[in-house]
């Protein structure tokens, strides 16, 4: 069977549950090919949507926060955004790429392909089955102008805001956000740790601005910095794509032996079996992550908007806690997860709402859609 991935680079949550979702198939004997279609008209269009979206978040978070509003407003309004009619420019060449290509199935990790397919079947055109794959939990701006065949949905608990938003009901399958299979099934600590050279014997945070390192990190280490020393801790800062961020922490860390800087990984499975708290910013995938890998986690300066409803989502439910005041706030929230007993009851709750499998389920659906 083949399938063809969809995705855009604005944040590196899209391009991670598209390459677990391909892990998926491909375990399974399917032919998968992740693209970003900006690139069909030129690598250059791509990166520039994606370098876009990454610079406003890296520069200023509630600039993005006064957009995602706006996106919201259009969703009171008896018109088209002008996201679905830019986006209707690419129709022709996806429309290309299938009469060249054969695909069974297409799936989308972002609303923008989405909007793209729902141009092609609205002027005539031909789409292989089609499925939007959430990767936030709620219903972002704009999903509801979209019009695919299936809406693979991170829980249950969404069900009703996308049903409100006009997705409908038939729709809807309840997969959970796709991570690789890794998060849930990984190595043990010790292991985790001799993999990485860490000291097995210490107690390890792991501080993330997520793939474009965005937030309050360099913050969050001056509120660190006395406690890593008096408590006999080590903090691994994960800088992720900002290369501007990594210089400059190692100009004033670089010779720390309580901090460890990072540029972004390709192997934070590892990192995550490794650590004993996360924190980080609630960015969809991460949190899944996080959840799968049953790692105790500290929101800290999310993204207004999608990430705000992640926040809350975990929060409201056990699996994590949340931090607005880092000068005040952080520590004692550390000092809460150090307690065996509330680690353990966040894990449980981890548990209960996130399986960890929805790549597998994902690719079930996938295979049922063949069947059909």
């Amino acid at each position: 069977m083949e399938a063809l991935i969809l995705t855009c680079s604005t944040g590196g949550g899209h391009n991670a549950a598209a390459s677990a979702a391909a892990e998926a198939l491909i375990q399974r004997g399917w032919n998968v090919k992740v693209m970003d279609p900006y690139s069909l008209v030129g690598e250059y269009l791509a990166k520039a949507v994606g370098g876009t979206y990454v610079r406003m978040v890296q520069i200023s978070p509630s600039l993005f926060g006064v957009v995602y509003k706006l996106g919201d407003t259009y969703r009171k309004l008896p018109i088209k955004s002008p996201v679905y009619r830019i986006n209707g420019h690419m129709a022709k060449r996806l429309d290309r790429y299938f009469r060249e290509n054969n695909t069974d199935v297409v799936m989308c990790t972002h609303v923008f392909p989405a909007e793209m397919l729902t141009y092609m079947k609205r002027h005539g055109m031909t789409v292989p089955k089609s499925v939007f794959i959430a990767t936030d939990y709620t219903c972002v701006p704009f999903t509801e102008e979209t019009d695919l065949d299936y809406y693979a949905v991170p829980s249950q608990d969404l069900n009703d805001e996308y049903i409100r938003m006009g997705v409908p009901e038939e729709k809807l399958n309840v997969c959970g956000i796709p991570v690789k299979r890794a998060f849930r099934e990984g190595i043990s600590r010790s292991e985790a740790r001799k993999t990485l050279g860490l000291d097995p014997y210490s107690e390890y945070i792991i501080l993330s601005g997520g793939s474009m390192g965005a937030g309050k990190l360099r913050t969050a280490i001056r509120v660190l910095e006395p406690y890593l020393e008096t408590e006999d801790k080590r903090l691994i800062v994960l800088c992720g794509n900002n290369g501007g961020l990594f210089a400059s922490l190692s100009d004033h860390y670089g010779n720390s032996d309580r901090i460890a800087l990072l540029p972004s990984t390709g192997d934070m499975p590892t990192y995550l079996r490794a650590c004993d708290i996360f924190i980080g910013k609630p960015g969809g995938l991460s949190s899944t992550e996080c959840a799968s890998a049953r790692v105790p986690t500290i929101f800290i300066s999310p993204i207004p908007g999608c990430e705000t409803c992640n926040s809350r989502f975990f929060v409201g439910r056990g699996m994590a806690l949340s931090v607005k005041n880092i000068r005040r706030k952080l520590i004692p929230a550390i000092r809460k997860l150090e307690n065996d007993a509330t680690a353990a009851k966040m894990r449980r709750q981890q548990e209960k709402y996130i399986s960890g499998a929805g790549a597998e389920n994902l690719a079930d659906l996938c295979e049922r859609i063949c069947r059909e």
